[in-house]
């Protein structure tokens, strides 16, 4: 699993802001889909959340709507052996609302973009397309169904961060190794900002993420090469005014990367169903009641978060903390 990132050192300063440069932080897919932008914080100061909501409920009249809770974890299985080479499966689950977000990477498996472009030479080899591909992101609810499946096929999952030689009880774990845990906020109708401090499982602090999100479109439309100016200036409007930025970075998902995420995407998801009725929720879109206007991407409930957890994970794995 690799997102991009890319330094914001020299994108702020009093003076003058490169938004160029910020176009890299968001995610977009060959769509041309809506952006959300996603920034790591790796050495946030231990008072950097508290002066980001300051920042936004004095500065920008924002208003502190809920608290953002997420729960990461990551779990492991060996599949059998090639050449005396254990094979491993590895499985990274992001818990966020009612949802288990689930990246599971099988290093037996083909990679996706390779069959296609070999796939005439790997038909003389196997009878039949593969049933999966290495990297698979799938979304499960509630979150303690994965639990219970893994129960069911017991599968010797065990965590990836502490050793165990009970391998079987630890499917049935749910306990993180990480969180994130902040605070929602909306600024207007417009807007919303997630601000978390990234807290290990005894408790230390590792960094912060901060997310941007734009609400009145499903889709923002850009020319090639263009800078979503709007995004990037929100951004690092909120930001606080601290000399040293080094360790901030942007998270960007590629056009191919999410072509091979998507590539199984169940139809059932595509069409998500909300009851109807109004809906003054910020979190919305004003026609979010009519199902028919909704299409594959737009911002609406799990097409938003699954794009947010994909990116955070990949964060996260890059670090080494899952």
């Amino acid at each position: 699993m690799k997102c991009n990132t890319t330094r914001l050192s020299h994108f702020w300063s009093p003076a003058s802001i490169d938004l160029a440069s910020l176009r890299t932080a968001s995610h977009k897919t060959e769509e041309n889909m809506g952006y959300t932008a996603l920034v790591r914080w790796h050495n946030a100061p231990t008072t950097t959340l508290d002066l980001i909501k300051q920042n936004i409920i004095r500065n920008h009249g924002g208003i502190e709507r809920a608290k953002w809770s997420l729960g990461v974890r990551s779990l492991r299985t060996v599949v059998g052996s090639t050449q005396g080479l254990q094979m491993e499966r590895t499985m990274s689950i992001l818990t966020m609302n009612n949802n288990a977000f689930v990246y599971l990477d099988d290093n037996a498996a083909p990679d996706y973009h390779y069959y296609l472009e070999n796939r005439e030479q790997l038909k003389n080899q196997i009878q039949e397309e593969p049933s999966h591909y290495r990297m698979t992101f799938v979304a499960t609810s509630p979150p303690g169904a994965l639990e219970s499946l893994l129960t069911q096929l017991g599968s010797r999952w065990v965590p990836t961060r502490q050793p165990s030689t009970n391998t079987r009880a630890s499917s049935a774990s749910p306990g993180n190794h990480l969180s994130i845990e902040g605070s929602i906020f909306s600024i207007g109708t417009d807007w919303l900002v997630r601000a978390g401090n990234v807290i290990l499982t005894g408790g230390t602090v590792k960094g912060m993420l901060l997310e941007v999100e734009y609400l009145p479109l499903p889709k923002m439309y850009s020319e090639p090469g263009s800078t979503p100016a709007l995004l990037s200036n929100m951004l690092i409007s909120i930001l606080p005014k601290i000399t040293e930025l080094s360790a901030i970075v942007a998270i960007t998902v590629s056009d191919q990367q999410w072509e091979e995420i998507e590539w199984n995407c169940n139809q059932a998801e595509q069409k998500e169903t909300e009851p109807k009725g109004e809906n003054d929720d910020v979190y919305v879109y004003e026609d979010t009641d009519d199902a028919s206007l909704r299409q594959k991407g737009d911002w609406t409930g799990i097409f938003r978060d699954r794009r947010s957890a994909y990116a955070i994970m990949g964060s996260l794995k890059g670090e080494g903390l899952l």
